[in-house]
């Protein structure tokens, strides 16, 4: 039984990496492909990688994975250890598939650069995402900002690349800077539509027997805060009338690949309902930085159950 559960932990670690070196390459092949060449930004770090790039004789593989630490130093603190080391995996990759890599110009048309650029570096973004990684360290700037005073991550990522724009159209050229403003939003949108929103909640109601263990664990591992319902089984054999708690938490797309891990190490059979959440208001959702008193909860709980 351990034997197997072992294997199949393995197997999903293989798979999440296989996704997130498909991802890797997908962002260096827009990277090498169109924009590098073109002399085309992005935004995010690579953006602030690509313009440095442009104006100091720097390799743009050794800025990438300088100007991610510390972005990674404030994840460190802000996000799980587990998106960190993926993280670091992830960039490092990055960095070392656009040093090695050698593709042939595909088009000197400045539009379609723009458009399959971002088309290729936003579908590796966002497959690194869905897989529990970071491509680029203005994602975790934007989780710490909003942990610390309550604004989006959207808007953090926003602002971070009105700015990065706008010392392009006064350093480079404004011709550049718009092509990079249109580089961007299709990345964007192409990340969006790859991980269904980085910053977007989703409601879990999870049914099951071992519900107490499951409550220990979520509060512990993923520090999200729940609402407990008290209910019956609707279909039960021998007249038989389960009482059992059924489990309704909220938390951030990124860690739903987590939390049915979760789940599934203590009960595979357990009942699982997942629903889009399009505003959340009030409550504990995640404490990034505070680790410890989830720990002290768990701990509480696990030994004084609800």
């Amino acid at each position: 039984m351990t034997y197997g559960f072992k294997k199949s932990k393995i197997i999903k670690s293989l798979s999440e990496y296989a996704q997130i070196a498909i991802g890797i390459l997908l962002a260096s092949i827009g990277l090498k492909a169109f924009l590098l060449p073109n002399r085309f930004l992005d935004g995010g770090v690579t953006g602030i990688a690509l313009l440095i790039s442009r104006l100091v004789d720097i390799n743009i593989s050794l800025l990438l994975v300088v100007l991610s630490i510390p972005f990674l130093i404030i994840g460190y603190f802000t996000v799980s250890r587990r998106i960190i080391l993926k993280s670091i995996i992830s960039i490092i990759g990055l960095a070392l598939f656009i040093h090695f890599e050698n593709f042939e110009i595909i088009t000197e048309d400045k539009f379609l650069i723009s458009i399959f650029g971002g088309l290729f570096l936003g579908a590796g973004i966002g497959i690194a995402i869905r897989n529990g990684s970071v491509l680029d360290g203005s994602e975790i700037l934007g989780v710490f900002i909003n942990d610390r005073f309550g604004i989006s991550i959207g808007k953090v990522i926003l602002l971070f690349n009105v700015i990065l724009f706008t010392i392009t159209a006064f350093v480079i050229s404004k011709e550049i800077a718009m092509y990079s403003i249109l580089t961007y939003i299709v990345t964007a949108k192409v990340t969006d539509m790859v991980i269904e929103g980085f910053e977007d909640f989703i409601g879990v109601s999870i049914v099951s027997k071992d519900y107490e263990k499951i409550k220990v664990a979520i509060i512990k591992e993923l520090g999200a805060g729940m609402t407990i319902y008290k209910g019956k089984k609707g279909f039960v054999n021998k007249n038989e009338n389960e009482e059992l708690d059924i489990i309704h938490t909220i938390i951030n797309r990124i860690d739903i690949k987590k939390m049915y891990r979760i789940i599934s190490n203590i009960d595979d059979d357990a009942f699982i309902v997942e629903f889009d959440v399009n505003n959340v208001k009030g409550g504990v959702l995640r404490r990034y930085l505070d680790r410890k008193k989830g720990e002290k909860l768990a701990n509480f709980l696990s030994q004084n159950p609800f």
